[in-house]
Order: structure tokens, then sequence, then C-alpha cells
């Protein structure tokens, strides 16, 4: 049972693991391009970590305290939104020829808010059924967001560190990044789609969604 104190400290390790997850990685990585310093890159990182935390304490927040499960299509149908954005950003990110300057910390807070959107059903879910009052639900909630923010801040700065170390090699390493993050993006988003669009049974008539 979740207690405020378990609450604490898991939601935020499960917010750290939950900021590498290889969508959120496979995301960031097409955004966090031409980022010129570390800090500029944490920044973008922990901007998509606010946009998810926001999205997921307001949705998921609402279905705990109403302690109510998010319908299943609708909550397929989030998820669908987010494959079909990181087919979208994957696509963008292998048309670009030469850097591009550098992103605008409010485009990885709306990408963080869809995911944190796709992401909210399951959470609510599981607090609904583990937390035993509504302040360890909102402990754990804040908490999961904190560490989300902290993770992805991390995940941003390390995926551009190789062309710090290396910076004659700068360019070709952010071709490569780019190359990588856009394929690995389209991947990650067909993936997704297939699953969610057949396994999971988004277009059936009856969804098979189980979380």
């Amino acid at each position: 049972m979740m207690t405020l104190l378990p609450a604490l400290t898991f939601g935020f390790v499960l917010g750290v693991k939950h900021a590498t997850d290889a969508d959120h990685i496979a995301a960031i990585g097409t955004l966090a391009q031409g980022s010129a310093s570390p800090a500029r890159a944490a920044r973008l990182g922990a901007m998509w970590g606010v946009g998810h935390s926001v999205s997921v304490l307001l949705v998921g927040g609402a279905l705990v305290l109403l302690r109510l499960p998010m319908p299943a299509r609708l909550a397929l149908a989030l998820e669908f939104v987010v494959a079909m954005m990181l087919i979208v950003l994957g696509v963008r990110s292998l048309r670009r020829r030469t850097a591009a300057g550098e992103t605008s910390p409010l485009r990885p807070f709306l990408v963080g808010i869809v995911h944190g959107l796709a992401g909210s059903a399951v959470l609510a879910l599981l607090l609904v059924s583990t937390a035993t009052s509504a302040a360890a639900a909102a402990v754990y909630l804040v908490c999961f967001g904190i560490g989300t923010v902290a993770g992805m801040a991390v995940v941003t700065v390390l995926l551009t560190l190789p062309a710090r170390l290396r910076p004659g090699r700068a360019v070709a390493f952010e071709r490569a990044l780019r190359t990588t993050a856009g394929v690995a993006s389209i991947a990650i988003g067909v993936y997704l789609a297939h699953r969610i669009g057949v396994q999971d049974g988004l277009f059936a008539a009856t969804p098979r969604w189980e979380p």
C-alpha cells in the first residue's frame, strides 16, 4: 500500500525511469539538435518534462480524484496521436539537410504534453488501485513529474555531449544524431501505430486494450 514516504521515493524514481523510455528519447533526440550548450540542452529536456508533467497532473490527477478509468478507446487514440507525432518528428528530422537553429522551448513542451496525455490512463489506474489516500496519490504524481523533468534534462545533455567532447567532429555528429533520431523516431512511431491500431484494436468495434 502506498503511503506518503514510499509515494515520494517511488514516484521520483519511476519518473526518472519513465524519461528514458525509447519513444521519449527518440522524440527529444529529434529536438535536441543545434543546442549550443549543456545548459540549453538541459532546458529543452526539462521543458519536455514540464509539458509531460502538466498533462499527467491535470488528466491523471482528475482520473485519480474521481477514481475513474480513462475510456479504452480514448486512451488508445491518445497513444495513436503520439505514434503519429513520432513519425512526423522523424520525417522532419531526416528532411533537414543542414543543422537547424536552436529549438524553441515551446516545441518540446508541447511534445511533452502529448506524451503525458497518452500515459495518464495507465498511471491513473495504478494510483487508483494502490494509493491509500488522495494525499499519497498527489505526492506520487508531483514526485513522478519532478523525476521526469530531471531525468529528461540529463538524457538531453547526454545526447549532445559527444559533439562537445570532440568539437572538430561536431558537424558530423550532429548529422549522425539527426539521422539516427529520425530513423528511430519513425520506426518506433510505426511500431506503436501498428500495435495500437491492430493489436490493441483502436479501429475495431471493441478495443482490446488492457493497461
